[in-house]
């Protein structure tokens, strides 16, 4: 047990009427009777130490990783890292480099194919190396880092430039993690980290900016299986790209880099020849610039779409796009990828929710509403987190699903702090608000932290039916079973697997019939 979560077992315990003497009586009984074997206490004292070494190693890794990565790319190239690391002890540890390699490559088969490490394939690596490596294990990896971190130099007007990339990068994903499962907020922290870097880092280029979603082509299928369908622009190119889609058969590179899984860069599209222009307005004489398109993979590194930029709008000469741009454009690619990601497993969160409300009020009717909240970063220093009304529910059948709702912070919202308590604990929290019965039941990532909860209330009654609670009980289970597959089909830890014919369709739908996919193997497991 955690601090929370010891203090809430212990509040539950006591109960909301007795008297200080009595608490006071049961902390002295917990004080005296609680013992600890020696065995015990070494035991825990081990395992605090180790938690303690393996987050000082995570930190270490990752700023080893950012400082390598000066142009926040968001990956190192893998050859790079091998020929220093080949230096190692003046080149006297290859064996345990190859080793160390054939390891990943066998773990990470498509990174290592690519000669690309993200920073968890990275820390992975040279955990790898270390394992290989004699001598003590933490002082190996201190000694290796120290050496990594000596072998990259970086000059003050590199330092500030990586550090403000850094800071871009972070509010995409910050846009995602507060936008309440909507991609508009995310579409417009990637627009706007774009346009300023190309105003502090790339000569103040006039760019223009674009994002096409791969979509199972069911419009003109004899044109290609699937189309790139463009989902956001900057404002300036909105008349001639938003919604526009390209096919396989039409002129463009795009899919060029969808198929290959690399950036394409055009540094005159004027002397390319097959550049596919939105703008026809935009006479012939005047289609100048420099043109580059970026695959979107996913935690598996599957192309979902892509990133395009362009510099047709500027009236300068030198508009080509540099090394150092394309590199931390890579990384606006990555940080939009995981900010897309996040947003859709929120997305499929909640349709595995609305199709358990519907399955569940089916069957009872004395839960009078059901409320689902997400967890979202505080937006200041004295919130660590807040919570977002997504979906109401009541027993009349009415569905409501929130876009803009207002955010619970917990010191203006002291009647819900139940709710807080149950995502501090993660535990099932139980109270009377206004004279209804209210229990609070939290949703958990893959790490048992709340990523949510559900607000239920009962009304005036006492209970519910003994049918009902099993049937509580039963969806609460499948609900959680179902967003842990969400979650990790998200994060690339497990592949998709479809029991269920219905199942073959568009990721949204698959959320809501993964609630009766689980439902089906409970009965099966029961049977």
């Amino acid at each position: 047990l955690n601090l929370p979560q010891f203090v809430q077992l212990m509040e539950t315990f006591v109960g909301k009427g007795t008297s200080l003497p009595t608490v006071k009586s049961l902390i002295a009984f917990i004080q005296e009777e609680y013992k600890q074997t020696e065995e015990e206490k070494m035991e825990q004292l081990k395992k605090v130490h180790r938690s303690s070494l393996l987050a000082r190693r995570k930190l270490l890794l990752e700023a080893l990783f950012e400082k390598w990565d000066k142009n926040a790319s968001g990956f190192l190239d893998l050859k790079e890292v091998d020929a220093v690391l080949s230096t190692f002890k003046e080149g006297m540890e290859k064996k345990a480099l190859r080793n160390a390699k054939r390891h990943l490559c066998l773990r990470y088969p498509q990174p290592s194919r690519m000669g690309k490490l993200s920073p968890q394939t990275f820390q992975t690596y040279l955990e790898l190396v270390v394992s290989e490596l004699s001598g003590d294990e933490d002082e190996v990896i201190d000694n290796l880092v120290e050496f990594l971190n000596a072998s990259v130099e970086r000059s003050h007007m590199e330092y500030l430039q990586h550090s403000a990339r850094r800071k871009w990068l972070h509010s995409i994903q910050q846009a995602a993690e507060t936008s309440g499962a909507s991609l508009e907020p995310v579409y417009r922290a990637v627009f706007k980290v774009l346009s300023q870097d190309a105003e502090a880092h790339g000569d103040s280029k006039r760019i223009s900016a674009y994002i096409a979603l791969l979509e199972e082509n069911q419009i003109s299928p004899e044109r290609g299986r699937i189309l790139l369908r463009y989902v956001a622009c900057t404002a300036d190119d909105a008349p001639y790209v938003l919604n526009q889609i390209l096919y396989r058969d039409m002129e463009g590179v795009s899919f060029a880099a969808v198929e290959e899984g690399k950036p394409i860069h055009v540094p005159r599209v004027q002397l390319h020849g097959n550049i596919h222009f939105w703008n026809y307005d935009r006479p012939v004489g005047e289609r100048r610039g420099s043109f580059l398109v970026l695959p979107l993979q996913d935690a598996r590194w599957r192309v979902f779409g892509i990133l395009g930029l362009d510099t047709l709008w500027d009236e300068c000469e030198k508009t080509i796009f540099l090394t150092h741009e394309i590199s931390f454009y890579q990384g606006v690619s990555c940080a939009f990828s995981s900010a897309y990601h996040h947003v859709c497993t929120r997305e499929n969160i909640l349709q595995e929710m609305l199709t358990a409300l519907d399955w569940l009020y089916s069957r009872t009717s004395n839960i009078h509403t059901v409320i689902t909240y997400f967890v979202e970063p505080g937006q200041d220093k004295t919130c660590d987190y807040a919570l977002r009304k997504m979906i109401t529910a009541d027993h009349t059948g009415q569905r409501e699903i929130h876009t803009s709702s207002a955010l619970l912070l917990r010191k203006e919202n002291l009647l819900r702090d139940y709710l807080f308590k149950c995502t501090d604990t993660s535990q099932v929290i139980g109270t009377y608000l206004c004279g209804e019965y209210h229990f609070a039941v939290p949703l958990r990532d893959l790490s048992g932290q709340a990523l949510g909860a559900l607000d239920l209330s009962i009304g005036h009654h006492q209970g519910l039916l003994p049918h009902e609670h099993k049937d509580l009980q039963k969806m609460l289970k499948i609900v959680q079973a179902a967003c842990s597959e969400i979650l990790k089909m998200s994060s690339g830890e497990t592949e998709p697997i479809y029991m269920l014919e219905a199942e073959n369709v568009a990721s949204l739908r698959h959320a809501g019939i993964l609630f009766h996919r689980f439902m089906l193997q409970d009965l099966r497991e029961c049977i």
